[in-house]
């Protein structure tokens, strides 16, 4: 039902706009700039109702406040951020449920990048926004939360269905692939990612979204067998010159 187009901004963001067609509602999600999305919706016909955010961060934040002024679009975040996302006039805690016209996400509290980062999920949909939580072969950096809440965070969304779809909001595969063939060496399945994301990235064609089933194949991170090991494996992220 949802028609979901990806916005390339900054130099590898992704926003995503999501078209409910039944309402004619759409949204869009982590607007890092304005001009972009703006012109991509309008490309479509399409009228920006509505804003979510993940978490703070400016570059999941940044061009609300002019699509707002330009649309009178409602913006919706996590409560826990509130203070830092200005712009929010509705605020959302883990199980509430938030609607796009004819569909319905609940929100799940995903923290550990920021201290209050959220993830919407559309079950009907099969569709996961994940903000900077979980990414193609990787997760994101613990600026704000500790490992063990990463690791809590993998394993509840790898319990998601295979099928669902990840809508991360940037395009690090090719550097995630890399740490993770030296992660998990005898792994055939990252092997073999490697090879499909290099090439497409060399075509200039975007590896996102992934699924949740090849991230459970491929994703060092969401294979971690434990919180100790999944630090371990960030802690070498951070520092990975491959």
């Amino acid at each position: 039902m949802l028609e979901i187009v990806r916005v390339p901004v900054l130099s590898d963001n992704y926003v995503w706009l999501v078209h409910e067609p039944s309402s004619g509602e759409t949204m869009a999600v982590d607007p890092a700039v304005a001009q972009p999305v703006l012109d991509a919706a309008a490309a479509r016909g399409w009228r920006i109702t509505q804003i979510w955010n993940t978490h703070w961060h400016p570059d999941h934040t940044g061009g609300n406040a002019e699509i707002k002024a330009a649309t009178g679009c409602i913006i919706t975040g996590p409560a826990a951020e509130a203070p830092r996302i200005p712009t929010l006039d509705v605020q959302v805690r883990e199980g509430e449920r938030v609607r796009l016209g004819a569909v319905e996400a609940e929100v799940l509290e995903v923290p550990a990048h920021t201290a209050g980062h959220i993830a919407y999920h559309f079950a009907s949909e099969h569709v996961v926004f994940v903000g900077d939580t979980l990414f193609a072969m990787g997760c994101g950096r613990l600026f704000e939360g500790t490992a063990e809440q990463m690791f809590a965070n993998m394993q509840r969304l790898a319990a998601l269905p295979e099928d669902t779809r990840v809508y991360c909001a940037h395009e690090y595969t090719l550097s995630n692939g890399r740490y993770a063939v030296v992660a998990e060496p005898d792994n055939d399945a990252i092997a073999a990612r490697m090879a499909e994301v290099s090439a497409a990235r060399e075509r200039g064609e975007a590896t996102v979204p992934t699924t949740i089933a090849l991230e459970r194949a491929t994703n060092p991170f969401m294979r971690a067998r434990d919180a100790v090991q999944l630090a371990e494996r960030r802690a070498a992220k951070d520092t990975f010159k491959g």
